[in-house]
């Protein structure tokens, strides 16, 4: 019998492993080495996490729609594997020190019985809990009119729906079904604790718009992002990203809603500086008590989450990640709590 493991167990095992997996293509991308043969990157996903492997000209193609089990050329059946759900035959290698996966049976499944979305990461928080949490803090917020315009922006205007299940990112942190309201409250609670704290040690921090720049700060990626059903990237997303967007939208809002011109400009600040750089993407830097805490918080669960991710996909017996590139270090798993 052939056992199917989870990405994340398929992570742990030895060189020279064999395995089996099922799950949802979320990448598939054609390449040529160096003498010109075609070989594929395909990353195979499912709830535990995401598994990154090679396709070599010699490994296998098959269809086993309804029942069926046939040989076929992946450049010319006219299956879409991106997005689709497929089960693989693979071996664990090793090259240059780092773990590869080589994908040697690569089975097209029957979609209606094996649907993508059954493999789709999901929020790993309760949906009901993070909900709940995010009427919460908006119903912290003091001030009547900047209460009141945050719960019009997504309770009035139409943003909610999208909001509570879109994700936060395409690949680095809360990239799943769920991530963007997870990461919203995340920084929110961060940033609201933050601010209690300076509040507390004499730096005048105004606390509802903390709260409010939080909840708003990445509204531009219901336009920059999209999830069918693993999260991709928008041509508008593409073209203009998240914080131009975002900043086009709450403006907008901002108008809808007559907002005083004082808090519109304290708010729309936060939004465009809320990277904290202008090489992460921010077209101004954080000037602000509120600005300063909020870009703090969103880089700190940025990097928890990353962190997270990347070391629950290590190897047990390992206690450093490889170089990731998008942090420029390497991760240790460091000291366990009690």
């Amino acid at each position: 019998m052939k056992k199917f493991l989870s990405v994340r167990d398929v992570k742990q095992l030895p060189k020279d492993s064999d395995f089996y997996v099922m799950g949802l293509v979320s990448k598939f991308t054609r390449r040529k080495d160096r003498n010109d043969n075609p070989f594929w990157e395909m990353t195979i996903s499912d709830t535990s996490g995401d598994l990154e492997g090679k396709v070599w000209p010699a490994s296998s193609w098959r269809n086993t729609q309804g029942g069926d089990d046939f040989p076929i050329d992946p450049d010319n059946c006219g299956l879409r594997f991106e997005g689709s759900s497929v089960k693989v035959m693979g071996r664990t290698a090793e090259f240059r020190d780092q773990a590869q996966y080589n994908f040697n049976e690569i089975s097209y499944l029957d979609q209606n019985e094996f649907p993508p979305r059954m493999f789709a990461r999901r929020s790993p928080i309760k949906s009901e809990y993070l909900e709940d949490t995010f009427r919460d803090l908006i119903a912290e917020i003091s001030h009547a009119p900047l209460r009141e315009f945050v719960d019009a922006a997504f309770f009035k205007h139409g943003l909610w729906e999208k909001f509570k299940v879109w994700p936060a990112a395409v690949t680095l942190h809360h990239a799943y079904t769920g991530g963007l309201l997870e990461h919203s409250v995340s920084v929110a609670i961060g940033a609201r604790d933050m601010a209690r704290h300076y509040a507390d040690f004499m730096i005048p921090v105004n606390m509802d718009l903390v709260i409010a720049g939080a909840l708003l700060h990445d509204i531009g990626k219901l336009e920059a992002y999209t999830i069918n059903p693993v999260p991709q990237v928008t041509p508008t997303g593409n073209a203009i990203e998240h914080i131009t967007l975002g900043y086009s939208m709450f403006m907008r809002l901002a108008e809808a809603e007559h907002l005083d011109s004082g808090l519109t400009l304290a708010l729309g600040h936060i939004l465009v500086s809320h990277h904290g750089k202008r090489e992460y993407g921010s077209p101004v830097l954080p000037v602000t008590p509120e600005a300063f805490i909020v870009n703090a918080a969103d880089d700190a669960d940025f990097k928890l989450s990353y962190w997270k991710a990347q070391i629950d996909a290590l190897n047990i017996q390992s206690e450093v990640t490889d170089y990731l590139p998008a942090i420029d270090r390497r991760l240790w798993r460091g000291i366990a709590p009690k």
